[in-house]
């Protein structure tokens, strides 16, 4: 049993590290923050962690944070990099969901994030936290960097085609699509119900935070420089994220089979069957990423679609699944929900 504690629990990613922390048999839940609603009762703001979560909110001044094994961040990007220092040298490991630690390139980060990296020498340390590429070295860190919701479901869609070196580097296409859970639990225009229902649009073309954590991601594997257009869109659902990759064909296989191969072993990765259309109500509260194969017309082209729940396997469940490799445990521990429908 390990002490746990979240920074940060009245965002969508911290109710949701809540939701599955709270059935998790090797988790004791100890220090849940929040400056606003601090001395309020977690399930007063949450009702459905009734009889789950009897902790109330602590102010993360005097949380007992150093007290934990593990402590998440849910928080906005730039708080992990002020707070991570200290919890490391008091024996803390440490996982951050924001993007505090995601990019190597510091200036790079500081561009994109518009603010002076406060910890530049953690970012060399922390380890990029998708399993499915960094098993092993997320066994021993101490400090890891949550992917993103659209770098996971696009990363793992290319994984195999950059690995095998079959499809052109110069030219990868990622059309993605979120529900706007992924803008946060915040007061935005765009995301108000009048905005966002019945209607559909891009954002982000000219330049979208998570391209360089998708191109950095992609060109580690592919031990060279990728080129790769990634246009993001909001759909009007609440969770849910859908990336339609394409690539050229610069050498011939069998697709299909390359894919089984790459995930065969991977819990949480279902390469569906020939011709399937991955929906992401099918991974709806689950830690699932389904991936479909496509070759249109038999073309140079193929197209591989590629669906997970943002807040889960693109945030609190791939957190928890990498504490799980972090502490030993079963990597499937408390991850096993059958994906909800309708």
């Amino acid at each position: 049993m390990i002490k746990v504690g979240i920074v940060g629990g009245t965002g969508y990613t911290g109710v949701e590290l809540l939701r599955l922390l709270a059935q998790h048999p090797e988790v004791e839940l100890a220090a849940i923050t929040s400056r606003a609603e601090a001395g309020s009762a977690v399930a007063e703001m949450f009702p459905s962690l009734r009889g789950r979560v009897a902790l109330k909110f602590s102010d993360p001044v005097s949380a007992p944070l150093k007290d934990c094994e593990v402590v998440f961040f849910a928080t906005p990007n730039g708080v992990a990099m002020q707070q991570a220092r200290d919890l490391l040298k008091a024996g803390v490991r440490v996982i951050d969901l924001a993007a505090d630690f995601r990019i190597k390139d510091i200036a790079l980060w500081e561009k994109w994030y518009g603010m002076a990296h406060a910890s530049p020498e953690l970012v060399f340390e922390a380890v990029y936290g998708l399993p499915e590429l960094n098993r092993q070295q997320i066994k021993g860190a101490r400090l890891v960097a949550n992917p993103g919701c659209y770098p996971t479901a696009v990363q793992l869609g290319f994984l195999p085609l950059i690995e095998s070196g079959c499809v052109s580097f110069d030219h990868l296409i990622a059309d993605a699509k979120s529900g706007v859970s992924g803008a946060g639990r915040k007061a935005e225009t765009h995301i108000l119900f009048a905005e966002a229902s019945d209607n559909f649009k891009a954002y982000g073309v000219a330049g979208h935070r998570h391209l360089p954590e998708i191109r950095q991601g992609l060109s580690f594997i592919a031990g060279a420089p990728v080129g790769l257009t990634f246009v993001p869109h909001l759909t009007p659902i609440i969770r849910g994220i859908h990336a339609t990759l394409y690539a050229q064909i610069t050498s011939e296989m069998d697709f299909q089979s390359l894919y089984e191969k790459r995930f065969a072993d991977e819990p949480f990765v279902d390469i569906l069957p020939p011709k399937s259309h991955p929906e992401t109500r099918s991974v709806r509260a689950s830690n699932a990423c389904r991936i479909a194969v496509h070759r249109p017309q038999g073309e140079n082209v193929l197209v591989v679609l590629s669906v997970i729940d943002n807040l889960v396997k693109g945030a609190a469940g791939q957190a928890i699944q990498n504490m799980n490799l972090m502490f030993g445990f079963d990597e499937c521990l408390g991850l096993s929900q059958v994906p909800v429908l309708p």
